[in-house]
């Protein structure tokens, strides 16, 4: 099976993939129980965790015919092309965040956000010397007293690293969230996915 790129999934054992699943399922149980402190342990301390923005962009009807007309890629703003990411965060931005949902000031988050993540299409890509890339598709459902509630979907394409905790432990070294929308009419992007 190959992505939009060219890329072929990687056949994994059945006990890779469940514990790929169970790393994922864990993950999304902490952010929705809001355990901040705990979920921070699974990231590596060299995490580059991107959002990319997104551009509608015209078809090149150069390349009719074929899949890279298409391509997910043709949306992405990337820093290299002198794009304006939406987020592009390391370790110790995330730990701020982290820090600041416990802080009495925090009036964003409070009372906090009810969240629930679906997380599904678990796929791995590629894996070599302990690093596994892996896309994942999500949904969450956000919900805010007085708030209308908002569904986010999209899709993560993380790196992975062996965290040597034992098999089927994972830490992540890399997140980039591409985001599902054409315009932005969400509260914020400034959640954990």
């Amino acid at each position: 099976m190959s992505d939009i790129n060219g890329n072929t999934a990687v056949v994994t054992t059945p006990q890779q993939q469940r514990d790929l699943e169970r790393f994922y399922h864990y993950e999304a149980r902490l952010l929705d129980s809001r355990e901040y402190q705990q979920w921070l342990e699974l990231v590596s301390k060299d995490i580059c965790y991107s959002m990319p923005s997104r551009i509608n962009v015209q078809i090149n009807n150069r390349d009719r015919g074929q899949e890279s007309m298409l391509a997910l890629e043709n949306e992405l703003e990337r820093p290299e092309g002198m794009g304006s990411p939406l987020r592009e965060e390391t370790y110790i931005h995330l730990m701020l965040r982290v820090e600041r949902a416990f802080k009495m000031n925090s009036w964003s988050e409070n009372p906090p956000a009810r969240t629930r993540r679906m997380v599904g299409n678990i796929e791995l890509m590629a894996q070599r010397e302990g690093r596994l890339s892996v896309i994942s598709n999500f949904h969450m459902y956000y919900a805010r007293p007085g708030a209308e509630s908002v569904v986010y979907s999209g899709q993560r394409r993380d790196v992975l690293i062996e965290s040597g905790a034992g098999e089927g432990s994972y830490l992540i070294h890399s997140r980039e969230v591409i985001m599902d929308y054409a315009n932005i009419e969400v509260p914020t992007l400034g959640l954990l996915f």
